[in-house]
Order: structure tokens, then C-alpha cells, then sequence
């Protein structure tokens, strides 16, 4: 038996003298759903992969080999010392505190610390890179080893949050170059020595990154345990932390594609957009025949795209030597070391004792407080994200004031995120710039616990809070005085209850009667009326409850 097959504009035609109408139709369905299939094949078949490079800017007073000022937003040049200038006869001298940091991070990442590292020359011309080499640690870094474990949640993108671990390949020091400064209308070139000789932590990640979330969330659990640490302020907008994106995508079951680098990142969410945004290129380049070519791309975030700045299929020689005006880092790493006379040395970097100055990490404090408040994982995930958001949390729940032990952290977690947050969105402010203080969310906190006021009344009580103009005068604000000069107190009076209750029966027999024939959900529509005449200040659980005995 034959079945001629005939595709036109994906239509099937089958035509047979035999072939009965049950048969034809089973083809025509196996062939649109193999077509249905291959499609989603084709959109799946790609995987990406990812490797971060995060520059953090360490959190010290002077610079990395230097004595001269690591201040943000001085004057030009003012903050520069002979020997960040490239000055001949000027020598590095290594920033104790610097390493320090640098330690402690590595410790909170669970590295392998070095007992020996060495500074290396890196040879490349820049115009703001005086010396025409910069100073790090290529061979022999501070750090190896070491992962981190990170969620990955954002509300209406995730449904659920998910840990991802990402290795830590190395940690190494090493000093930021100058700022060129360009202006095209007296098309000059000015430059800046003001950065150069900062001291620079550079973390490497191993490309265990799948998409741009997971690439952003892992730069948002970094920035929370260095700002715990503080190791690096974290504050993208000024530079003090800046991410490389390597990117690549490949066919499942293949080798690794070739990847693109898209350079100096500057805020958390370009990381997801840049990272995703390349991904789809590099699909959309490899689909239509296209290479892919070893190059370093920048994102620009007005267009939403990322563009060409260089190509790297020529390996760069950037003739590595050894610092010949540093000697080898030796750090101690057990406690049993110590000097001649038993005592610490001063200028040895205690390891050890270091690693008992971590605080509580991002991840031990998501841990704890669902332990210890019964809280979901999203509402903690939510919280520990977000600095500014944790803090109002831990001082209205576990703050010195007599009240914070008898108040509910779920209530207090849920007004946190669902209802201060809102009407900061609102106002397009971050929770970083809330003037607001514990104290005065406590007590609105206080006012609905117990009952003196409903959510939507503690949603205008925000609202004003946030609508004065002055720091000052905002801060002096008493949200209890705001409810009882507004009159926004909640009425519980049981007279006053059964008075709406009886008015709102009276004026609407029919919903009365269509209650009492059956449909209960007309009992809603009167609890409904009852709040829009109390303009929404009434107790409406109570005024169920009462409406129910009224009505039977």
C-alpha cells in the first residue's frame, strides 16, 4: 500500500483510493505534532554558558602601593602621590589593610589562602596608566578555590527561588588604572590620576552560569557578604564595582562555543540584560550561518544592546614578569606560627585571626530567621536582598524597644514587602533613600496588630509619611497622631458595627433576599456596602460575623 505525501506552505494533501478518513486524519495529526515538536527543539537546543570577572574596589583610606588618598568625586589630581604619577626613582610599598580585606573576603568565599603570593607586571599602554604596566597577581594570586552559593529569585520572572553555586577560580590584588577624560568639542584628552593605583580585588568565577538572572543574582549575594564585610562599599554608580561578562553559547552534547567578553557592567541589572541580550545574539548570529568571533563588547544600556569595541582572536602579550620591587606576600595561616618571642608579629597577616572577625553571612541570616520566625524562603530571600529592607526588619522585630519582642514577623515581613515597598515604587524611590525610621514602622506595625487600623488607612499613613519634603521634619512625624487627626482609627464599637450593618440591610432588601434564598455570596456584596459607607474604616471581620446573625 503507498501514501503519496505532499507538503505545500506546511499543508499536507494525502491522497490514496483505499486510504479510509480515520487514517488520513492519524497522519495528519502525527505530522503536525513531529512539526510542533521540531519546532521546540529548534528554540531548545542551544545552551549558554557563563563566567563572571568582578572588579571590587577595596573599602581602604590610601591606596595600593601608595600613601596617597583613595577618595571618590575628589578634584582631579588631587589624590595622587609620586608614585602613582610613574615618577622614576619611586618605589610600591604594599597596603597592609588592603590584604587584609582581601583575606577576609577569601575567607567568606571559602578559598584556599595563600601562604605565599607574588605580584606580577602586566604590560599594556594606556594613556592613564602612567608606569605602562599595571601590578597583579597572575601566577601566584592571594586566593584559589572557593565557591559560592547563592538563591536565584525575582518576583515575576522566577516562580520559585532555586541555590545555584558558582566556583571561585582565583582572587587576586591588584591596582586600577587612571580616568581619560574626553571632550569633543576641544577634542582633547584630559586624564585623571585620581584612580590610578586604587587597590582593585578581582574575583574570577568559573563559567558554571547559565542566564542573566543567575549572573545578577550572583553579583548581588557578592556585593551583600563584601558590604557585611566591608571589603568594598559596592556602589556600582561610582565604580566601586564593576563586572565582566565572558559569554557563550554551544548545541547540547558539543564543545564550548567561541565566547564574548562585554566589559565594565555598571549596575546589577545590566548584568541580566547584557548577559541575556548576548545570548540571544550569539543564537540569533549562529542560526542564520553566521561566526561568532572572539571579541570584548561593551553594553550600552540606552539602546539595550551591546556593541563591538575590540577583537581578541590575537592573543594580546601582555609579557608578564615578575614585580621586581615587591617582595613574596607571606601570610600566616596556623595559629601555631608566631614570633621569636611567642608573640605576633606585627607586620604578619594573622589568617586566622581574621577569620574570626567574619560576621554573619547573607546566607547564615536567610537561614536563621526562617528557623527562627518561621518564615518562607521567598519572604527571606526577599528581605536579606534588599540591605535597607533587612535592617527595618531586624529593628522592628529584635530591636531594643519593649514592643519589638510581641510583634508578629510575619506581619511585619509581609507590611515590609508587600506594602512599604509598593508605595516606594510608587514614589520612585529606592529603599535605600526611606528616610523613614524603625521606629515610626513599628508603629504602624503596633496600630494593625492590634487592631487600630486597617491596611488601607496604613497605606496613606506611608503615604504622608513619604510626602514631606524635609529629612528633618519627616523623621519628627508621629504615625499615631497622623491616624487620629485624620480620623482613620478602625472602628470596633459594637454598636457602631450593628448600626452599618442594620442600614445597609435596610437598604438593600433585595440582596437580603436573594441571601436568604440560597446564593451566600450576596453576603459579600453587603459586607461591601457596609465599607463603602464606613469609607473603609470598619471592622469587616466583625461585621460578617454580625451581618451573618442578622441576617438568619
Amino acid at each position: 500500500m503507498y501514501v503519496w505525501v505532499r507538503v505545500v506552505n506546511k499543508q499536507c494533501t494525502l491522497t490514496f483510493a483505499s486510504l479510509t478518513m480515520s487514517l488520513s486524519n492519524r497522519l495528519l495529526c502525527r505530522y503536525f505534532s513531529s512539526s510542533k515538536n521540531a519546532t521546540k527543539n529548534t528554540r531548545t537546543k542551544w545552551k549558554s554558558v557563563i563566567g563572571l570577572e568582578v572588579h571590587a574596589q577595596l573599602n581602604t583610606k590610601s591606596k595600593l602601593f601608595s600613601g596617597a588618598r583613595a577618595t571618590f568625586g575628589a578634584a582631579p589630581n588631587s589624590c595622587v602621590a609620586l608614585f602613582d604619577a610613574s615618577i622614576p626613582g619611586t618605589l610600591p610599598v604594599l597596603n597592609k589593610n588592603a590584604v587584609e580585606l582581601g583575606v577576609r573576603t577569601a575567607l567568606a568565599l571559602g578559598c584556599n589562602v595563600s601562604a605565599v603570593s607574588m605580584f606580577d607586571r602586566k604590560h599594556y599602554f594606556y594613556a592613564d596608566l602612567p608606569s605602562g604596566y599595571q601590578i597583579t597577581q597572575q601566577r601566584a594570586p592571594l586566593a584559589r578555590g572557593g565557591a559560592l552559593s547563592f538563591p536565584v529569585f525575582v518576583p515575576g520572572v522566577t516562580k520559585t527561588p532555586y541555590y545555584k553555586t558558582a566556583r571561585l577560580h582565583q582572587l587576586q590584588l591588584e591596582q586600577d588604572s587612571g580616568k581619560s577624560l574626553h571632550d569633543p568639542v576641544e577634542r582633547k584628552s584630559l586624564v585623571d590620576l585620581n584612580r590610578a593605583g586604587i587597590p582593585l580585588m578581582e574575583l574570577v568565577f568559573e563559567p558554571d552560569l547559565e542566564t542573566g538572572e543567575e549572573a545578577a543574582a550572583l553579583v548581588k549575594e557578592l556585593m551583600l557578604i563584601m558590604t557585611r564585610l566591608q571589603s568594598c562599599t559596592c556602589r556600582m554608580e561610582d565604580g566601586a564595582l564593576r563586572v565582566d561578562a565572558n559569554i557563550s553559547v554551544h548545541l547540547e552534547n558539543t564543545p564550548l562555543g567561541t565566547r564574548t567578553e562585554v566589559k565594565n557592567i555598571g549596575s546589577v541589572r545590566a548584568v541580566a540584560q547584557a548577559v541575556d541580550y548576548e545570548i540571544q545574539r550569539q543564537i540569533a548570529v549562529l542560526d542564520n550561518g553566521g561566526t561568532i568571533h572572539n571579541e570584548t563588547r561593551a553594553w550600552d544600556s540606552a539602546a539595550k544592546s551591546t556593541i563591538a569595541m575590540r577583537d581578541k582572536e590575537v592573543v594580546q602579550d601582555y609579557r608578564f614578569m615578575p614585580e621586581p620591587n615587591l617582595p613574596p606576600l607571606h601570610l600566616k595561616l596556623h595559629e601555631a606560627e608566631s614570633g621569636a618571642d611567642g608573640e605576633p608579629e606585627a607586620d604578619v597577616i594573622d589568617v586566622p585571626r581574621l577569620g574570626q572577625t567574619i560576621p554573619e553571612l547573607p546566607e547564615q541570616t536567610r537561614q536563621r530567621i526562617i528557623e527562627m520566625h518561621q518564615l518562607t524562603s521567598t519572604i527571606a530571600i526577599t528581605l536579606v536582598n534588599d540591605i535597607t529592607l533587612y535592617e527595618h526588619f531586624r529593628s522592628i522585630t529584635e530591636g531594643s524597644n519593649e514592643k519589638a519582642a510581641d510583634r508578629s514577623p510575619k506581619l511585619v515581613a509581609n507590611f515590609l514587602i508587600n506594602e512599604l515597598l509598593t508605595i516606594l515604587n510608587r514614589n520612585k524611590l529606592d529603599s535605600a533613600d526611606c528616610l523613614l525610621t524603625p521606629d515610626q514602622l513599628g508603629t504602624i506595625v503596633d496600630m494593625l496588630q492590634g487592631n487600630e487600623l486597617n491596611i488601607q488607612y496604613a497605606r496613606r499613613v506611608l503615604q504622608q509619611l513619604l510626602g514631606v519634603s524635609s529629612p528633618d521634619e519627616q523623621r519628627k512625624l508621629c504615625p499615631r497622631e497622623i491616624v487620629a487627626s485624620n480620623g482613620w482609627f478602625l472602628i470596633t464599637d459594637e454598636a457602631q458595627i450593628r448600626r452599618h450593618c442594620e442600614d445597609a440591610i435596610q437598604r438593600n432588601p433585595k440582596l437580603v433576599e436573594k441571601y436568604r434564598k440560597g446564593k451566600e455570596k450576596m453576603l459579600y456584596a453587603l459586607a461591601g456596602e457596609i465599607a463603602k459607607a464606613s469609607e473603609e474604616k470598619i471592622d469587616m471581620a466583625r461585621a460578617v460575623e454580625l451581618l451573618k446573625q442578622m441576617l438568619k
